[in-house]
C-alpha cells in the first residue's frame, strides 16, 4: 500500500506545504466523469460534490446523477430528491446543467431496473450488467455532446452501477473511492461481500479516505491509496457569545454532547447507560434522530438523558459551542471500525476537547482527543478533558481540524493520477 497522507506526528509539515498555492496542479485540462451514491442536489453533506467542485478548478467535470428505478418514477414520491429527476424525464427538458464553473450534471433519461430481490449473486451480475448497460449509454451521449476524450471515471463508492464502466465506456483511467464498507450493511451485503474486491481488483487505483480502508483495498490491488478525508468547516467557527439553544438552556453542570445519527448499529449503549448511571451530575446530551432500538432504550428514563432529535447543519455549531466535552461513544463493529469519524473534526473545528471510542481512524486524531478502549474508560477520559482543557489546546484543535481540506485531497488523487501508467 502506497500511503499518501502520512498519519506520523511528522505529517503536519505536509499539511502546510499541501496548503500552500502551488503553481501548476498536476492534472489540469483533463476531462472527469463522477458517478457516486449520491445526488448532486442532496441535503446532506456531499463527499462526490465537494470533490468534484474542486476538480472543475483544474478541469472539466461530469457528474452523474444517481440514476432511479422504473418503481421509483413510477411512485412519484413529492419531497424526495428524485422528484426533480423525475420531473426531468417526463418533461423532456435539459438533461445536463451546469451546477459549477466548469462542472456540469447530468439526469440520466434512462430507467433501470429493479434487482433488490434477486436472491443469487451471479444472477444478480447478469442483470446487473444490463442496467450498467442502460446507464453507459445515457453517459455516452453526453461524453459525445460534450466532446469528452481521454476521460478519467471518478466512482465514489457505487458498487453496483459503477460494476461494468471500465468495459462499458472505457476510460483512460478508474478510480474508486472507497470511504463506506457497504459490504456490512444490510441492504448491500448480500452482493456486495463479492461484487466489490471484485470491482477493487480491476480498477486502476483505489482511493481512500481511512487508512483502515486503504489497507484493505491494499490486500486486493497493489494500487491502493490514502488520500485523508476533507471538511468543510466554515461553520464550525468558534465564537464568543453564542446563543445556548432553549432545549438546553435549563441544563446545570458539565454538558457532554454527541451531534449525529443515534442509531444501534453505530453508538454502544453501554457507553451511555455507564455514564448516566456513574455521574448523575452530568448532562449527556445527544443531538439526532433515533432508530427503534434507541427509541425503546432505558436512557429515555434517566433524567440526566436528554434526547433533542435531528438538528440542522447549521444549528448544530451553536449545540457543539454550548457542549463541556464533545464525545463519540461509537459501538465497533465492520461499519464503524474502518469509518473515518467527520464529526470529530467539527468538533476539533469549535475547539471542544474530544472523547471518543478508540478505532484504527481514530489513531489519525489520538494526539488531538482521548480515545477509550471500554466503557469504563469514558468517565475518567472526561474528567481529564475537563480539567486539562485551555486556550492552547483548544487553538492547537482548531488549527489541525482546518488542516484537513477538500484541496489536500484533490492533490492527492492529482499525485495517483499524475503518476498512473496512462499519464506518463
Amino acid at each position: 500500500m502506497k500511503t499518501l497522507y502520512s498519519v506520523n506526528p511528522k505529517y503536519k509539515r505536509m499539511n502546510e506545504m499541501l496548503n500552500e498555492d502551488s503553481a501548476e496542479p498536476l492534472v489540469k485540462g483533463r476531462d472527469i466523469i463522477v458517478i457516486s451514491l449520491s445526488h448532486w442536489d442532496t441535503t446532506l453533506g456531499s463527499n462526490a460534490r465537494n470533490l468534484s467542485t474542486r476538480f472543475a478548478k483544474h478541469n472539466r467535470v461530469l457528474y452523474v446523477n444517481y440514476p432511479i428505478t422504473r418503481k421509483t418514477y413510477m411512485l412519484n414520491e413529492p419531497g424526495t430528491e428524485t422528484e426533480l429527476h423525475r420531473n426531468i424525464i417526463k418533461e423532456d427538458s435539459d438533461k445536463i446543467k451546469e451546477v459549477a464553473p466548469n462542472c456540469l450534471y447530468i439526469i440520466l433519461q434512462r430507467l433501470l431496473s429493479r434487482l433488490k430481490k434477486i436472491p443469487f449473486t451471479p444472477l444478480f451480475k447478469i442483470a446487473n450488467y444490463f442496467n450498467n448497460r442502460r446507464y453507459a449509454k445515457d453517459i455516452k451521449k453526453a461524453i459525445k455532446q460534450l466532446g469528452f476524450k481521454d476521460y478519467i471515471i471518478f466512482n465514489d463508492n457505487d458498487i453496483y452501477n459503477g460494476f461494468y464502466l471500465k468495459e462499458l465506456l472505457k476510460p483512460s483511467m478508474y478510480i474508486y473511492y472507497f470511504k463506506d464498507f457497504l459490504q456490512a450493511f444490510k441492504y448491500w451485503k448480500q452482493h456486495a461481500v463479492t461484487m466489490e474486491p471484485q470491482l477493487i481488483k480491476k480498477v486502476d487505483a483505489i482511493v481512500a479516505n481511512s487508512t483502515y480502508y486503504s489497507e484493505y483495498c491494499a490486500t486486493l490491488t497493489p494500487h491502493s491509496y490514502f488520500i485523508g478525508q476533507g471538511c468543510d468547516l466554515r461553520l464550525f467557527v468558534k465564537k464568543e457569545n453564542r446563543e445556548v439553544p432553549e432545549d438546553i438552556k435549563h441544563l446545570s453542570g458539565p454538558i457532554i454532547g454527541y451531534v449525529g445519527v443515534v442509531f444501534s448499529e453505530r453508538l454502544d449503549e453501554k457507553i451511555l447507560i455507564h455514564l448516566a448511571d456513574e455521574n448523575p451530575n452530568w448532562n449527556i446530551v445527544l443531538a439526532g434522530p433515533e432508530d427503534d432500538f434507541f427509541k425503546a432504550s432505558s436512557l429515555h428514563e434517566r433524567k440526566n438523558v436528554h434526547f433533542l432529535g435531528f438538528k440542522s447543519i447549521d444549528q448544530v455549531p451553536d449545540y457543539l459551542a454550548a457542549f463541556d466535552v464533545c464525545m463519540n461513544p461509537q459501538l465497533i463493529n465492520k461499519i464503524t471500525r474502518g469509518n473515518y469519524p467527520l464529526k470529530i473534526d467539527e468538533y476539533l473545528a469549535m475547539g471542544k476537547p474530544v472523547v471518543a471510542t478508540r478505532t484504527k481512524a481514530m489513531k489519525f486524531f489520538e494526539d488531538y482527543s482521548y480515545l477509550a478502549d471500554k466503557p469504563e474508560d469514558y468517565t475518567p477520559l472526561i474528567k481529564k478533558a475537563l480539567a486539562e482543557n485551555t486556550p492552547e489546546k483548544a487553538k492547537a484543535r482548531i488549527a489541525f481540524a482546518n488542516s484537513h481540506t477538500w484541496e489536500n485531497c484533490v492533490k492527492k488523487v492529482y499525485e495517483v493520477i499524475a503518476n498512473h501508467p496512462s499519464s506518463r
